[in-house]
């Protein structure tokens, strides 16, 4: 499709919200069954779930704006999930693994904050409000996921911390 106004930006903008939180959903989940501590494999479950419902809130901004997803070929996730599988392999501390699944979950929560940022600046230029007010909610979610996963692993070094203190 070719971008012809600010309404073809906006709707390929929403487009790769889409498509990227659906990846992340999936990225979210192999991210948890890979970990082996309860409360990171808790968390990132979580955040697989509360992706799902951003997914429905993206769906329904597209019900509003009246138009459907445009198909994409971003490989952003799939590059992004190869390297993580890779450099997960080489970690054998199961307390380096858990940091590492962390990161890697914080990096791709970022990208996502950063185009939440921006689909809702241009919602708002697309005189979209109510889009808008929906994708602000499911930034907040992102926000609070990432204060979420500082403290855990904040939780995560202490207690490591303690065990070498105990030893």
């Amino acid at each position: 499709m070719t971008i012809k106004s600010p309404k073809d930006v906006f709707l390929r903008l929403m487009s790769e919200a889409r498509s990227n939180t659906e990846r992340s959903a999936y990225l979210y989940r192999e991210i948890s069954q890979a970990a082996e501590h309860p409360v990171v494999q808790e968390a990132l479950e979580a955040r697989a779930f509360i992706t799902d419902k951003n997914l429905e809130i993206l769906d329904q901004c597209f019900e509003i704006i009246g138009e459907a997803p445009m198909k994409l070929n971003g490989r952003l996730h799939d590059v992004f999930f190869e390297d993580f599988g890779r450099d997960l392999a080489e970690i054998q501390s199961p307390a380096g693994r858990h940091l590492y699944m962390l990161a890697k979950a914080t990096h791709l929560a970022y990208l996502r904050f950063a185009e939440y940022v921006m689909l809702i600046a241009a919602s708002d230029a697309s005189g979209h409000y109510g889009v808008g007010l929906l994708l602000e909610s499911t930034l907040a979610d992102k926000l609070a996921f990432l204060e979420r996963t500082q403290r855990l692993v904040r939780h995560i070094i202490e207690d490591k911390v303690t065990e070498r203190m105990a030893a």
